[in-house]
């Protein structure tokens, strides 16, 4: 109880502190207007420029053609029974040894 009562009060105290020395209170109410440089070069016409490659080298590497589905490894079908049966097998979950009657 008393270490409970003391980790509220070190939480108040520290909360009272911040809100008298730091936080808002100490903001500037003054306004800041942002100054955005203009730049009109920017925003003039001018031909498009030529492609630019963004990648290290500069060649182009180009494919065509599909790959056949026997390239991609599929598991063996199994049938809905094959299946049914194996899940059957596991044995259940244990049960548990104490069971508890409300009276």
């Amino acid at each position: 109880m008393k270490k409970t009562l003391f980790v509220l009060v070190l939480l108040s105290a520290t909360g009272a502190f911040a809100q008298s020395f730091g936080g808002i209170g100490s903001l500037n109410s003054q306004q800041n207007i942002p100054y955005v440089a203009s730049h009109p070069a920017h925003a003039s016409y001018a031909p498009m420029a030529s492609e630019q490659s963004v990648l290290g080298t500069a060649g182009v590497s180009m494919a065509q053609g599909v790959r056949p589905f026997s390239d991609f490894p599929q598991p063996a079908e199994i049938s809905l029974g094959a299946a049914a049966r194996e899940l059957k097998k596991h044995e259940p979950a244990k049960k548990s040894a104490i069971v508890w009657v409300n009276q």
